[in-house]
């Protein structure tokens, strides 16, 4: 943790109340520790000295008349202030004024209020908080256009399918496919159903040295046992009572690329054609003795753990290895929570947008049914919501599992929870679904400052 003068040497505060004994005791509390402050007696004094220097926090008085009580000038202020430095922290100053107007100016984007007379310890504690916060957010807003400017460079050199991320773990993901496209290799991806594994063989595809030949897709899960060899084989005529001659999907994919859905509902024999076909490139059509040949490169996926079903010996451990030359998993939507916001927006029809209760919601939720089922959770509120600014009770999420399980969540995540709790870790882990201590080790994890 940083020491309190260090995160307040060079830093500028500014005090804005109409008694100079406490603009002097503001100046000597904080002076000694490192900070400059800078005084104004009045609130126009204060939106002067705003429009001219650089500010890091802010102490306001709640009222500057001293008959005054209700407060009504320290909501002017705050305001004005809000409108000149929409991100520098404020704190005020309340003694005569109702706790509910703090309590609502709090609400509306204060950083914290604090009784006069007031304890210094409490008082540097928290405003160590606030600018330690503020640290963290430009860092964090300079990594993130860092990110952009990288996912946009990786845009620009491949074709992405129109992919829509914001995490790590996703852009790492995204970048290995374009990595390995070039290479004519099988690719196996993996991950949880609705994740998004077509999407990432889309991307294989797209930036292939084949990427202009045949492109064929095969669902397994879709197909009867009886039926999943002849679709990838092909059949000869009298193979089945009454059945024609008919290629296979391997057949009609030659020279191109062939994608196997659900790679975990291949039959025993089916897997043993599916490996020589890989190794030697032959095959016979269903009631056929021709050998034919192909030159298919195959991109497999599953939701299965074919590892534990190879101990089971439902999956044969050749063929997996025969597939497994590069292997993409694909991350569910509650470890990579950065991209359920993008995602969300991506897919709301022309016209509708999210509120920020709404947003706070679908980031809280767990989708166990990831990305498509954000995807109908939009549609359908779209469809059913009375208003075009879709709030939380029109995304009618399950409360039962609102909860998702304790992710490793992403640094622009976490920040965004201390923001909404203005740096109250217990707040924060409540909004995110954590323990204490749980954020507090996720936090000294990804370096965020803590008090």
């Amino acid at each position: 943790m940083r020491s309190l003068y260090s995160t307040l040497s060079g830093r500028t505060i500014l005090v804005i109340d109409d008694s100079a004994a406490v603009r002097t005791a503001f100046d000597v509390l904080l002076s000694i520790h490192g900070a400059q402050v800078v005084g104004a007696d009045s609130p126009a004094a204060g939106l002067a000295v705003l429009r001219e220097a650089n500010i890091d926090l802010v102490i306001q008085d709640m009222n500057f008349r001293r008959e005054a009580t209700s407060g009504e000038e320290g909501v002017a202020l705050f305001r004005g202030l809000r409108e000149l430095v929409p991100d520098v922290p404020i704190i005020l100053l309340t003694a005569w004024t109702r706790l509910e107007t703090a309590v609502d100016l709090v609400r509306a984007g204060a950083s914290d209020y604090i009784a006069k007379p007031w304890d210094d310890s409490r008082l540097l504690t928290t405003v160590r908080n606030l600018l330690d916060l503020r640290s963290a957010r430009a860092e964090a807003d300079e990594i993130r256009q860092e990110r952009r400017e990288v996912r946009r460079a990786l845009g620009e050199r491949f074709d992405l399918r129109g992919i829509v991320y914001e995490s790590d773990s996703m852009h790492t993901l995204v970048a290995m496919a374009t990595q390995v496209a070039h290479a004519d290799v099988p690719v196996l991806i993996t991950g949880p159903n609705g994740a998004g594994k077509e999407v990432l063989a889309d991307i294989v595809q797209a930036n292939s040295t084949v990427r202009e030949r045949a492109y064929l897709k095969v669902n397994l899960g879709a197909l009867p046992n009886e039926l999943i060899e002849a679709e990838l084989f092909g059949t000869e005529a009298g193979a089945f009572t009454g059945a024609r001659a008919r290629i296979g999907r391997f057949e009609a994919a030659d020279g191109g690329t062939l994608f196997l859905d659900e790679l975990g509902n291949l039959t025993g024999s089916g897997q043993a054609k599916l490996l020589r076909v890989l190794q030697t490139g032959e095959f016979e059509r269903l009631g056929s003795n021709t050998t034919r040949k192909t030159r298919v490169r195959v991109i497999a996926a599953t939701n299965a753990n074919l590892r534990l079903a190879i101990r089971e010996g439902r999956f044969r451990e050749d063929l997996f290895y025969r597939l497994n030359v590069i292997e993409l998993e694909v991350p569910p939507l509650h470890e990579r929570r950065a991209d359920v916001v993008p995602l969300a927006r991506h897919f709301l029809q022309p016209g509708y947008d999210l509120t920020p209760e709404a947003e706070h919601a679908l980031t809280r939720y767990g989708w166990p049914g990831n990305v498509r089922e954000l995807q109908n959770a939009i549609r359908r509120a779209c469809l059913l919501s009375a208003d075009r600014a879709i709030g939380p009770a029109a995304l009618n999420l399950p409360a039962e599992s609102a909860a998702a399980p304790e992710p490793d969540l992403d640094r622009s995540v976490i920040e965004q929870a201390l923001t909404r709790a203005n740096g109250i870790v217990a707040h924060a882990a409540r909004d995110l679904g954590l323990s204490r201590q749980a954020l507090y080790r996720r936090m000294e994890k990804l370096g965020l400052k803590t008090a």
